[in-house]
């Protein structure tokens, strides 16, 4: 029997009140109402959605957002010839729609919650276990709900932190064309390791974006990989309105080792904000059982309750709390958290960073004081010198080789496309084993100018 929607379960088991259930039932509604702004010239059949209200509004929220109207005006004609189209990095952007991050930069943030890997490691409940590792990757919404676009990195760019749960983190950005970013993580409970690859579709004032990249996790004690599927996202008011972010659909997490899965649905946005940020779902064992429901919103707390083979909460169990989002500063411009505030800093660089490392692009750090005009000069300067390392790559009949990542001969099938993985060498751990036992001293400031090149005569024809 198909097992109850687990907020209204654990309302009826006793452990109600968590999470109010009027914002539920309004969910069923349907999702967050749109309007053509037919009053606006020369923007017949745009769609302007507004989280906050109904069909009324569309119009007025049209004229809101962080864009200028001359601005806003002339980036729509441009934009309007893509529609239908994967805009990953066919798309010139201008700096006011960015945040001093890079993509790699965002995959180290995603670590935030990395102690809940450790107690997945830590316990011997299997089923606890998807409560914890599924609730990391809940989590990672929380930085995913940031309007702002991280910069695109650099071919070879790479991202170091160390400082952060006894954990070593590095990524690459290991294509250009399409788009691919490869990371891995590591301490003594788990290994993490990304393949990253996004695929979109521009819709005129919305963007569909799908995310074909595969992330596994080993927990070390047991050897135990868990797979993650997780649900695509929709991007609205990219240009008219408020941006905002929502991730409908399912989230399934995989023990490949039992066949157990966890599968969590993202409620999508409803009348008036109803069921936004909700996510409900089920641990199952390998026969598709439930044992444990699950309930929260992504951006506060997610928590869990034992249940029966209805989904019921089992009698004389209690909701209990097992993330709750961490402290952040309040008007924060970018809406960071202190966690995203210390990925910028040098507080968790290693010693003798790479110059290949995102904290020392110069567009970044100038966004980040504030200087666009900047910003977006060193941004055009960068990717023109980045297509001037190509031109003289193909002259040379070479090929680009990631760093510390292989390119295998896997290929992985996801719900939005096939992927090719790559996997972590090993290579850097090697590098920062050498660099850690060496006796070199770093002079205090001494950091080199940004470096991803591999090819030299890199200047601008």
């Amino acid at each position: 029997m198909t097992p109850k929607d687990p907020k209204q379960a654990a309302a009826s088991g006793g452990g109600g009140g968590f999470f109010a259930s009027i914002a539920s039932s309004l969910s069923n509604f349907g999702s967050a109402m749109s309007k053509s702004v037919n009053g606006l010239v020369d923007y017949e059949g745009l769609e302007v959605i507004n989280p906050e209200g109904g069909t009324e509004d569309a119009e007025e929220e049209a004229k809101k957002g962080r864009w200028k109207e001359e601005e806003r005006d002339s980036y729509w004609k441009m934009m309007q010839t893509y529609v239908g189209s994967d805009i990953t990095s066919m798309v010139t952007l201008p700096v006011i729609i960015f945040e001093p991050m890079t993509m790699l930069q965002k995959m180290a943030e995603l670590m935030e919650y990395s102690y809940l890997l450790d107690m997945a490691d830590k316990t011997e409940d299997p089923y606890m276990r998807l409560v914890y590792a599924s609730s990391f990757f809940i989590s990672v919404y929380y930085a995913y709900q940031r309007t702002w676009k991280p910069f695109n990195p650099i071919l070879g760019e790479t991202y170091e932190m160390v400082n952060h749960g006894d954990m070593t983190f590095i990524s690459e950005q290991v294509s250009h064309h399409p788009p691919m970013s490869a990371g891995h993580a590591e301490n003594e409970h788990f290994t993490y390791d990304v393949t990253s690859k996004l695929k979109t579709k521009f819709l005129g004032n919305t963007v569909d974006v799908y995310p074909v990249g595969r992330t596994r996790v080993t927990l070390k004690r047991d050897g135990v990989v868990l797979d993650l599927v997780p649900p695509p996202t929709k991007v609205s008011n990219l240009i008219f309105g408020r941006t905002w972010i929502d991730s409908p659909g399912d989230m399934i997490l995989t023990n490949m080792t039992t066949g157990d899965k966890v599968v969590l649905y993202f409620q999508p946005c409803g009348w008036f904000g109803a069921g936004r940020y909700e996510v409900d779902g089920y641990v199952y064992n390998s026969a598709d059982e439930p044992k444990i429901l699950m309930t929260g919103k992504w951006n506060e707390a997610m928590s869990y309750q034992l249940c029966d083979l209805e989904g019921e909460p089992l009698p004389g169990t209690d909701l209990k709390e097992v993330w709750r989002v961490a402290d952040v500063p309040k008007k924060d411009k970018f809406q960071y958290t202190y966690f995203a505030h210390k990925i910028n800093s040098f507080d968790t660089a290693p010693k003798k960073l790479l110059a290949s490392d995102s904290r020392l692009r110069p567009d970044r750090m100038a966004l980040e004081k504030g200087d666009l005009s900047t910003s977006g000069y060193e941004k055009s300067s960068l990717e023109e010198r980045q297509r001037s390392e190509k031109r003289n790559r193909e002259a040379k009949g070479h090929k680009f080789t990631p760093r510390w990542f292989d390119l295998t001969d896997e290929v992985t099938p996801t719900p939005w496309g096939d992927l090719e993985v790559y996997q972590y060498n090993g290579k850097y751990t090697e590098h920062r084993a050498a660099i850690d036992s060496s006796e070199c001293i770093e002079e205090p400031d001494s950091r080199p100018d940004f470096n991803p090149w591999q090819y030299d005569n890199l200047d601008a024809e």
